[in-house]
């Protein structure tokens, strides 16, 4: 059968960081009452001249010097994002003219934090269907653009950032030895919009409008939604926490992350956490986890690597790789 293999990968920045004190003459907070409840100690935030697809097109360019390809070679990007530079075209329209793609096509996705789980698994149907041999799977966001920044409860939790695999067709025997995507596992409940969702929109309002929260229900639901769709995995391939190598969920909040792992059975050393350095990146968290992970050497060709989220919507998922 034909799996889809990641080739290479590569992540993009905004050259400014700021750390938790920076609030402190803000918003009524702390570093320490940040990094208690959240992990985070630090995050990147995009200036005028970095957009959503300045930064995708960066870690597109990464990924594809990773796997020793040029744009040439891609057939399809699915960009996973919350904050496109316009309401329409897709930004994955205007990072494919960025790299000079004169040939294939390019879609957004959204589904918030959990839009590159789904990327990655709806680039593997399109590499499986035959419809595309190579596909750039992007997440890239600029959360910033959207916090209300006198909302302490949600303006120190957010990031910019972007990060991109590439994924490659390949003929393999159709058993969970295969590299590349394994099993995937997705899930959506519209009920609980209200929850974490932004006020604002081109049909309701008008305008862009800013990130609501409500982080006690989020954190309340987290735990659950990700334990169901990696059980549902495990399930549908015969792996389990003892067998898995790598664990790199939605980098949203460290307690979310441990929380899940404990329940799942996840040895606290094979879950790749970067919270700290990134704070919530939405759809870029995961593959800017995975990018940390695999350039340090931690993820390795063969190692059998779960990816999750969480985000808005709800939406929620899960996607076993091996790498």
């Amino acid at each position: 059968m034909i799996r889809s293999v990641v080739r290479g990968i590569g992540s993009a920045l905004p050259r400014r960081i700021m750390k938790n004190a920076d609030f402190e003459g803000m918003v009524e907070t702390s570093d320490e009452w940040i990094a208690q409840r959240t992990g985070i100690r630090q995050r990147h935030i995009a200036a005028d001249d970095e957009t959503t697809a300045s930064l995708g097109e960066a870690a597109a360019r990464a990924a594809l010097d990773n796997a020793g390809l040029t744009p040439d070679d891609i057939d399809l990007i699915v960009l996973a994002t919350s904050t496109p530079n316009n309401t329409f075209p897709a930004t994955a329209v205007e990072i494919q003219n960025r790299l000079g793609m004169r040939h294939g096509f390019a879609f957004d996705m959204q589904a918030v934090c959990s839009g590159f789980v789904y990327a990655v698994t709806t680039a593997d149907l399109y590499i499986k269907g035959g419809l595309a041999r190579r596909v750039l799977v992007i997440g890239s966001e600029t959360f910033s653009r959207i916090l209300d920044w006198t909302d302490r409860s949600t303006c120190v939790l957010f990031g910019d950032g972007a990060g991109a695999l590439v994924l490659e067709a390949e003929e393999s025997a159709g058993t969970i030895a295969d590299r590349g995507v394994l099993a995937a596992s997705l899930r959506s409940d519209g009920t609980h919009k209200d929850k974490l969702y932004v006020d604002g929109g081109p049909s309701t309002t008008g305008t862009v409008g800013h990130l609501k929260m409500e982080g006690r229900e989020v954190f309340k639901h987290a735990v659950g939604m990700i334990t169901d769709v990696i059980e549902d995995v495990f399930a549908q391939t015969g792996v389990s926490a003892d067998t898995l190598d790598w664990f790199v969920p939605h980098q949203a909040n460290k307690r979310i992350i441990d929380a899940s792992a404990k329940k799942l059975g996840i040895a606290e050393d094979k879950a790749v956490v970067t919270v700290h350095l990134h704070g919530n990146t939405s759809a870029a968290s995961v593959p800017l986890a995975l990018s940390a992970a695999a350039a340090d050497g931690r993820i390795k060709k063969g190692d059998l690597v779960m990816l999750e989220a969480m985000g808005g919507g709800f939406t929620w998922g899960a996607v076993l790789v091996r790498w």
